[in-house]
């Protein structure tokens, strides 16, 4: 094994535990601050694929907005910070068997694809280039692109409606 896979099984290791902790953790700040560490281990996998601008836009964007703007919000709001309710509930059986056949059938199609063969010399030539390029193109991402920021739109008129005082 080359060194760059053996940094790759860490990060990997941190990050998939630092999103367990996310959704286990009673305490809301410390949830938050997984949810940081989770964020910088997929910007480090990034840096690992040589994707550099997609790490960027991930510290930039997600850990450095996003995070922080939901720590701030848990810490303004004055509410309880921890969870008094039961951390599992009835249906954790059948989310664990969905989450492990999905991860089954994904490493089947992984497996069976020959994407784990290929070089990322052979995927992309430019990755911001094709980016920038699928992002404005009609036939690729300019819809769901579009629908995303509607919908984050509708989630901040949404959360002043709710934060309005009568």
């Amino acid at each position: 094994m080359s060194g760059v896979e053996i940094i790759f099984i860490i990060v990997a290791i941190v990050t998939l535990l630092a999103a367990l902790f996310v959704v286990t953790t009673p305490n809301l700040v410390h949830a938050a601050l997984w949810l940081i560490l989770a964020l910088f281990g997929v910007a480090a996998t990034f840096v690992l694929l040589n994707a550099t601008f997609l790490a960027v836009v991930q510290v930039v964007v997600y850990i450095g907005a996003i995070a922080v703007l939901m720590i701030f919000a848990i810490m303004l709001t004055r509410r309880v910070m921890e969870d008094s309710g039961p951390q599992i509930n009835s249906n954790w059986i059948l989310a664990a068997l969905l989450g492990l056949v999905l991860f089954v059938g994904l490493t089947f199609v992984l497996i069976n694809s020959g994407a784990a063969n290929a070089s990322l010399s052979d995927l992309v030539v430019d990755p911001v280039e094709q980016l920038g390029k699928e992002l404005v193109s009609p036939n690729a991402y300019v819809i769901p692109f579009e629908l995303a920021s509607v919908l984050l739109l509708a989630a901040m008129i949404g959360s002043i409606v709710i934060a309005w005082k009568k």
